[in-house]
């Protein structure tokens, strides 16, 4: 399977974006989101492993082309992206997928992506399931209490982002759902931050990856079939 480079039309100030699509004529899509790094191989390969299969799976690119070395350039990438133009850049990618015959879409993202997957739950149209990793949006872009998904969420007991991911913002995220009645299931690993990721050999824990991608895939068949 390769991924073919797709141009999605953003209303992002920054214009339009690239996007990375998964072939297929399956009725349902999964958008998968980024981690700092930006669209590395990482992030195409995973999204072709876990979700191409069985999903139309599409990756845009919000840093437009940029992918960082290490991460002194990952954080700067961070910390310069506009947060509300990636929703709109998800929104995009929602349009597309609806566009070429995809009729449920889901979302699943990773540290950054993570945070903006709930909050593409929240301010995204078109979305009917979100799978956050490691990863809450400040309450400034979205208060998670107001999803209008089922979420499911994955994070490591020894994180420690702190207000990010680290376990006190996991309980804390995990009582505001509980508070709003969202629909919601919240799965919680003996693993770091960014246990998913192949390239972070530190952190990755492939036992915990695999079983939280595995729970992914039963999550979007539920909502997305």
């Amino acid at each position: 399977m390769t991924l073919q480079k797709v141009v999605l039309e953003s209303k992002n100030k920054l214009g339009s974006l690239d996007g990375y699509v998964t072939s297929g004529k399956h009725k349902a899509g999964v958008i998968v989101i980024q981690e700092w790094w930006g669209v590395n191989e990482q992030i195409k390969k995973l999204a072709e492993k876990w979700y191409g299969e069985k999903y139309v799976a599409l990756v845009p690119d919000f840093y437009r082309g940029k992918v960082a070395k290490d991460h002194e350039e990952a954080g700067h990438y961070m910390s310069d992206l506009d947060w509300f133009g990636a929703v709109q850049d998800i929104q995009a990618a929602v349009d597309y997928l609806k566009a070429n015959g995809v009729q449920k879409i889901g979302c699943v993202g990773f540290c950054m992506g993570g945070a903006l997957t709930i909050a593409a739950s929240v301010l995204v149209d078109g979305l009917s399931a979100a799978a956050p990793f490691y990863g809450i949006p400040s309450p400034q872009l979205a208060d998670p209490g107001k999803a209008r998904t089922p979420m499911q969420c994955h994070f490591g007991t020894k994180d420690n982002l702190k207000n990010f991911s680290d376990p006190e913002a996991q309980n804390a995220l995990e009582k505001t759902l509980k508070e709003n009645n969202v629909v919601f299931e919240f799965h919680r690993y003996e693993a770091d931050h960014a246990f998913a990721n192949d390239l972070n050999p530190e952190k990755y824990n492939s036992e915990c990856a695999k079983l939280a991608h595995e729970r992914t895939l039963t999550f979007f068949d539920k909502y997305l079939n």
